[in-house]
C-alpha cells in the first residue's frame, strides 16, 4: 500500500529519527504505530516492537523495516519485490506457527511490514548461550511442530509455498515453548519445472538449492540441518557444505536415540530422491520416534492441515441462538430438542435442527448446571434454591423441590430419584414421583459437584475438599479428604472413582474403601470433571492445559495447551475430544494424539461442556449465545 493512502499519510516526522536514521522509542509510524524498541537488526533493515494505538487494549506488533540505499532502480525494485512478496504470502496464511500480517506500507526508500508480535527468542540466540545438549524430547517436539508448519506451506493452495531458508535464526520459540516460523522474505510460490535463483544460507541449504531448485525437498534438508545443529551444537555454517556425514550425531552426542538419528540422517541425504517425500511423511517418522522411545509429544500447537488452508479456524456454525444473559452451563440434547439454562433465569427449549425457539421456563435465579431428562420431564437446579421439574413437551412446571441454598450442581436421575447437591451442604435424594426427599446427606460444605450413582451408592464432592460415598439410606460409607475443594464431578471406571480437585490433583480412588490408588499432578487447580474413554482420562485445569492420562498407569499420554484456563469439562464423541476454554474457543482434538482438528471461536469465555448428537456439537458461551457446529 502506498503512503498516498490518507489514513497512513503521516510518518511521525518527515524523516525517521535516531542513530543511522532508525526509528526510536516514542516515534509514531503511519499515525498509528508507536515505536517501543528495536528488537532485531540485519543487513536489509530493522525490526521494531510497537504498539497499535488504534486499539484501547494493548496490542503489540512487530514492524519489519527495509531500507534501500541502492541507486539502481531495477535492483531497488527487486528488493522491494521481496517485501511485497513476503507481505502477500503472509496475508494468505493462517497457521499457529506463522505470525499474522496486519499491514504493509511504503515511504520513500523504506518499506514497512506490520505483523503479529511474537514474544520469544530465536533458536540462534538460544544456541549461542547453550553449553549443554538439549534434551531429545524438547528437540523432538520442536521438530514435529516444524514439520507441521512445513506441511501446511507445502500443501498451500493454489500453489505450494517453499520456505527456502529454514535455520535456527528463523525459528522463534514463544513463551509457551512452541515454535513460530519467521522471516518469509525469500519464501517463494513453487512453480513446477522452473529454476530459481539460489537463495538460502550456506550450511543449511542442500546442493539442489544451489542448483536453483526450489522444491519441498530443500526445506526438509534444511530442517534436518537445523536439527543436526540442535542435537550436536555444531554450527554447519562453520563446516564444509554437505559434510554432515563426516560429523555423525552419535559421535558428538551419545544421548540421542538411534531412532532420532535415523530421521535426521534421512532428511540430510545428498539426493532429494533419498529424503522424505513430504513433510507429512517426516512428521509421521518423528511421531514414530516418540512412540518407540516413549517420548511425550506436547501436541497442543499442532494442527491438521490436510484438506484445508485454515483448518483450525475454518469451522462455521450451523445456527446460533442468542439468550439475554450468559450461558455458563451445559446443554442437553433429547428427542430433537436442545435444553439449555441461562443466567437470565430461563431454561430454553430449542429445535436442535435449526435453533428455533420452542419455549422457555422462568426460575428466580441463574441456572449454572446441566439439565437432566427422565420420563418426559426436564430436571434443572437454580440459584433460587430450587430443583425445578418441567414438562419437556409444554414447558410448564410439574413440581419444584426447595433446598436451603443455591443449587449449582447438576441433577442425576437414578433408581427413581433425583440426586442433587446444594450450597446448603446437603446431597438431596428426591423421589421423582412425589417431589419429596427420601433422604439427604449432610456434609457441612456446599456441594457443587454432580453425584455419580452406581450400585446403590452415590459419589460426590464438596467445597471442603471431601469426596464422599453414601448409600441409598443416606449413610456415609467413606470420606476421602483432598487439600482443597472438589467442585469436579466424579466418574467411575472399571477400577476406580476418578475426580479432580482444586489442589491441582487428579485422583483415582478405590470405590469400596476410599483409599487413593494413584495421584496425577496437574499444573494448577481444576474444577473440570474428568471423562473416560478406552482407558484414557481427559481433564482440564487452570494452567490452560487439557490433560490426557492413562487411567491404568497414571502416566500422561498427551497435553493440549489453550490460550486460557479450561474450567469446562471435556466430552468424547467418535474418537474426538471436545472441550471449551475461557479463551472463548471450543476445541476439537484427536482423542489418542491430542492433535487439533479445529477450533471454533465464540465471543466470550466457555465455562460449560458441549453436547453431541448425530455429528452436531452444541455449546453455550458467556457471550449469551448457543452454537450448533458440525463435529
Amino acid at each position: 500500500m502506498a503512503l498516498t493512502d490518507p489514513i497512513t499519510r503521516k510518518l511521525g516526522a518527515d524523516e525517521p529519527s535516531g542513530p543511522g536514521n532508525q526509528l526510536r522509542a516514542g516515534d509514531t509510524l503511519m499515525d498509528r504505530y508507536q515505536i517501543q524498541e528495536i528488537i532485531g537488526s540485519g543487513g536489509m533493515g530493522t525490526v521494531y516492537r510497537a504498539r497499535d494505538t488504534h486499539f484501547q487494549a494493548i496490542r503489540l506488533v512487530a514492524i519489519k523495516e527495509m531500507i534501500s540505499n541502492i541507486a539502481d532502480p531495477l535492483v531497488r525494485k527487486n528488493i522491494n519485490g521481496i517485501y511485497e512478496r513476503e507481505s502477500n504470502i503472509l496475508a494468505t496464511l493462517r497457521h499457529q506457527s506463522i505470525p499474522r500480517i496486519y499491514d504493509y506500507h511504503t515511504h520513500n526508500d523504506r518499506a514497512y511490514l506490520v505483523m503479529e508480535y511474537v514474544n520469544g527468542r530465536d533458536l540462534d540466540d538460544i544456541l549461542a548461550e547453550t553449553t549443554t545438549f538439549f534434551p531429545e524430547e524438547q528437540i523432538l517436539n520442536w521438530a514435529v511442530e516444524l514439520c507441521d508448519v512445513l506441511q501446511y506451506l507445502h500443501e498451500h493452495k493454489p500453489e505450494p509455498i517453499i520456505f527456502r531458508d529454514m535455520k535456527p535464526s528463523n525459528i522463534m520459540i514463544n513463551q509457551q515453548n512452541h515454535i513460530v516460523l519467521v522471516d518469509f522474505g525469500i519464501a517463494k510460490v513453487f512453480e513446477s519445472g522452473t529454476k530459481n535463483t539460489m537463495v538460502g544460507t550456506q550450511g543449511y541449504s542442500p546442493p539442489d538449492q544451489y542448483r536453483g531448485e526450489a522444491t519441498p525437498a530443500v526445506d526438509l534438508y534444511a530442517l534436518g540441518a537445523s536439527l543436526h545443529h540442535l542435537l550436536t551444537l555444531r554450527d554447519p555454517r562453520l563446516e564444509a557444505p554437505f559434510s554432515f556425514a563426516e560429523r555423525p550425531i552419535k559421535d558428538i552426542n551419545p544421548n540421542v536415540s538411534p531412532e532420532m538419528i535415523a530421521v535426521v540422517e534421512k532428511a540430510l541425504q545428498y539426493s532429494p530422491d533419498d529424503r522424505f517425500k513430504t513433510a507429512a511423511e517426516m512428521k509421521q517418522a518423528l511421531l514414530g520416534v516418540a512412540q518407540r522411545t516413549g517420548t511425550l509429544i506436547h501436541s497442543g500447537f499442532i494442527s491438521q492441515t490436510s484438506g484445508s488452508s485454515a483448518p483450525s479456524r475454518g469451522v462455521k456454525s450451523l445456527w446460533v441462538f442468542e439468550c439475554e444473559d450468559e450461558i455458563r452451563g451445559t446443554p442437553l440434547f433429547n428427542g430433537g430438542t436442545l435444553y439449555v439454562g441461562c443466567y437470565d433465569h430461563n431454561l430454553y427449549a430449542l429445535d436442535a435442527a435449526n435453533g428455533e425457539f420452542k419455549w422457555k421456563y422462568a426460575t428466580d435465579g441463574g441456572i449454572p448446571g446441566r439439565p437432566a431428562f427422565y420420563e418426559g420431564n426436564i430436571y434443572i437446579g437454580s440459584e433460587d434454591q430450587r430443583l425445578h421439574v418441567i414438562s419437556a413437551r409444554s414447558g410448564s412446571v410439574v413440581w419444584t423441590y426447595f433446598s436451603d441454598g443455591p443449587i449449582r450442581s447438576s441433577p442425576r436421575i437414578a433408581e427413581g430419584h433425583a440426586f442433587v447437591g446444594s450450597d446448603d451442604g446437603y446431597l438431596h435424594a428426591v423421589n421423582v414421583a412425589t417431589g419429596r426427599a427420601s433422604w439427604k446427606v449432610e456434609t457441612g460444605a456446599a456441594i457443587r459437584s454432580t453425584a455419580w450413582v452406581s450400585q446403590e451408592y452415590a459419589y460426590f464432592g464438596n467445597e471442603a475438599g471431601e469426596l464422599l460415598c453414601a448409600n441409598f439410606r443416606g449413610e456415609v460409607k467413606w470420606r476421602f479428604k483432598a487439600k482443597r475443594a472438589i467442585t469436579s464431578s466424579p466418574i467411575i471406571g472399571p477400577e476406580a472413582v476418578y475426580v479432580g480437585s482444586q489442589d491441582g490433583t487428579l485422583y483415582a480412588i478405590d470405590p469400596n474403601s476410599g483409599w487413593v490408588l494413584w495421584r496425577f499432578r496437574l499444573g494448577k487447580a481444576t474444577i473440570s470433571s474428568p471423562t473416560l474413554s478406552d482407558n484414557l482420562l481427559f481433564i482440564g485445569a487452570a494452567d490452560n492445559v487439557l490433560y490426557c492420562v492413562d487411567s491404568r498407569t497414571a502416566k500422561e499420554v498427551w497435553r493440549f495447551t489453550a490460550e486460557h484456563q479450561i474450567s469446562g469439562s471435556p466430552i468424547v464423541y467418535k474418537d474426538f475430544v471436545y472441550c471449551g476454554s475461557v479463551d472463548g474457543h471450543l476445541y476439537c482434538l484427536e482423542m489418542r494424539t491430542g492433535r487439533q482438528k479445529w477450533a471454533f471461536a465464540t465471543e466470550g469465555p466457555i465455562t460449560g461442556s458441549p453436547a453431541a448428537n448425530e455429528d452436531i456439537i452444541y455449546i453455550g458461551s458467556t457471550d449469551k449465545k448457543v452454537y450448533a457446529l458440525l463435529a
